[in-house]
């Protein structure tokens, strides 16, 4: 089979390309917006994982984030439906949906996203969506949560530096829930999609099997590190009065990163998981003890 993958230089794209190149014959396509320009397509599927992710900074020009998320991907899709592809994975993103979650995160949830990242995703699913696909073609969406493993540490970092230096973790008190995806579950999910054709086209979110606490990550990390994980249980009022302070001083922990660190984000992988038929390879914890691990190298 051969794949065009877009974004292969991206930590996903890296990872998904060593994965499939094995039984597969892999093209890495590089793409950037152009006003009127045009793709041909040769493959039998592509998987257009390239756009601009989250500016944590916030000094990029929102027009960005349209023209990489939105405008490139209507491009890609119109050479898609005119193309002999028969297969177009689209990575959106759960922000696509909401940025904060009561309950539980399910696909049939009525999209509110309010950054950038997330309405230009949201608007790339839409343009995908309201075109009728030609027979014999399939599309996926995917909605994947956070995403790691080695080579992407993120938010993740921080914890591990944390607990590797003995320090306690202060927001014991929040205990909030969260979802994450090990990269080797994602590509599994991906190869799955393209190696079994009862799978139905449609929009799905991808997650590990359940959601772990900020104080059971934590704990999973002191267990790595064979360190005793410290956890204290101060006043919620306490800390978010810090971080309004943090918010004008410039310190390290301020009313975003609270949020962030504290939120509740738990998403269902229920459709993908029934659509595959099979059950994910690695568990959450494994798949964090794996990205803690590549922290030590």
């Amino acid at each position: 089979m051969k794949i065009v993958i877009t974004g292969t230089t991206g930590f996903v794209g890296t990872n998904l390309k060593d994965y499939l190149k094995a039984s597969n014959e892999i093209e890495p396509m590089s793409v950037r917006y152009k006003l009127n320009q045009q793709f041909e397509l040769k493959a039998d599927v592509l998987i257009h994982l390239a756009g601009k992710a989250h500016d944590l900074k916030k000094v990029s020009n929102p027009q960005e984030y349209y023209e990489a998320n939105f405008e490139l991907t209507k491009q890609l899709f119109d050479a898609f439906l005119v193309s002999e592809t028969s297969v177009f994975i689209f990575m959106s993103t759960v922000k696509a949906v909401a940025d904060e979650v009561k309950g539980i995160l399910e696909e049939d949830e009525l999209p509110n996203p309010n950054t950038h990242y997330g309405i230009a995703k949201h608007q790339a699913e839409q343009y995908i969506l309201s075109k009728e696909l030609p027979k014999g073609k399939k599309v996926y969406i995917l909605r994947p949560c956070m995403i790691h493993g080695p080579g992407n540490k993120g938010n993740l970092n921080l914890l591990y530096q944390l607990v590797a230096k003995g320090l306690p973790w202060p927001l014991g008190a929040f205990e909030k829930q969260r979802s994450f995806l090990s990269i080797e579950n994602h590509c599994f999910i991906i190869k799955e999609l393209l190696e079994n054709e009862s799978i139905p086209s449609g929009v799905y979110q991808v997650a590990d099997d359940k959601a772990l606490s900020t104080n059971e990550l934590i704990q999973l990390l002191g267990n790595s590190l064979d360190k005793k994980s410290r956890i204290l249980n101060l006043s919620k009022s306490v800390i978010k009065a810090m971080a309004k302070l943090g918010d004008y001083l410039y310190l390290p922990l301020n009313s975003e990163r609270l949020q962030k660190l504290t939120e509740n984000y738990v998403v269902s992988n229920q459709k993908i998981v029934k659509a595959i038929g099979k059950a994910l390879p690695v568990s959450v914890e494994e798949g964090l003890k794996v990205t803690f691990r590549s922290f030590k190298k």
